[in-house]
């Protein structure tokens, strides 16, 4: 049986939605990345079901992603729901988010000090959605939640039971789906590691740590006083300053 926190366990799965809330409130006026904050047009929190048992972690906001405030909308989100649908689930019935909350300048790859101010985000939405099978999806999501630099051809398709905060979690890495958009042969591995999360799901959370404090959305550090500008979700259309935005426009169900 999943062991938690008696704390923790007292949080409802509203009350968590809140504390999501609050987070992406903070990852809104985030600037802890000048040059991203200063190019980005939206904060990309992440979409889908805050109560989910399976999240995905990509890499960072595309193009598209930016202008609309939604992860994974372009080719490679629809080869994303095309292989959901293959194993029964939608959009709606997981979390996706990425490393990064703003997209890099010209799609470059993530620096280092990029993710590393921006993985207590992630941390705080796992903690907070509580998923029990995390996919990362890719190099970058692999390498930064396993805290290993092994890549992901070598451990695409392997799980393993993986602490993230004071979260105990199934990581199961599997390729980028962009990456599968113009090689057959990936997009075949992928759509075999694809069918093994229904297995991984059913098997349920892993044991978790012993854990003394529930989670609090003000553990991450307040961003200095800013223009809030941009939503994290899908159907958002940005808040009036110093308003949270309404859970149903984050995307969260």
């Amino acid at each position: 049986m999943q062991a938690v926190s008696a704390q923790e366990s007292e949080l409802s799965a509203s009350e968590r939605r809140e504390a999501l809330k609050e987070v992406f409130v903070q990852a809104r006026g985030c600037v802890r990345c000048p040059e991203l904050a200063a190019t980005r047009k939206t904060v990309v929190f992440g979409a889908g079901n805050a109560n989910a048992d399976l999240m995905f972690v990509g890499e960072a906001p595309g193009a598209s992603e930016d202008e609309q405030g939604v992860p994974f909308v372009g080719r490679a989100g629809k080869l994303l729901g095309t292989l959901l649908e293959e194993i029964g689930l939608e959009r709606a019935d997981v979390f996706i988010a990425n490393v990064l909350k703003c997209r890099p300048p010209g799609n470059r790859d993530p620096q280092p000090i990029e993710i590393e101010n921006c993985q207590e985000y992630l941390l705080r939405q796992v903690e907070l959605i509580q998923p029990t099978v995390i996919c990362t999806l890719g190099n970058f999501s692999t390498k930064l939640l396993r805290g290993d630099p092994t890549g992901i051809t070598r451990l695409h398709g392997q799980p393993e039971v993986l602490t993230l905060g004071r979260r105990a979690v199934r990581l199961y890495p599997i390729f980028h789906p962009a990456a599968a958009l113009y090689t057959p042969r990936m997009l075949e591995t992928l759509r075999e590691d694809f069918t093994r999360l229904p297995e991984l799901l059913a098997l349920g959370a892993p044991e978790q740590p012993e854990s003394t404090e529930a989670p609090e959305a003000e553990e991450l550090g307040a961003p200095p006083e800013v223009e809030m500008t941009g939503a994290g979700s899908k159907a958002v259309s940005a808040p009036e300053e110093g308003q949270v935005a309404e859970i149903d426009q984050l995307g969260l169900f």
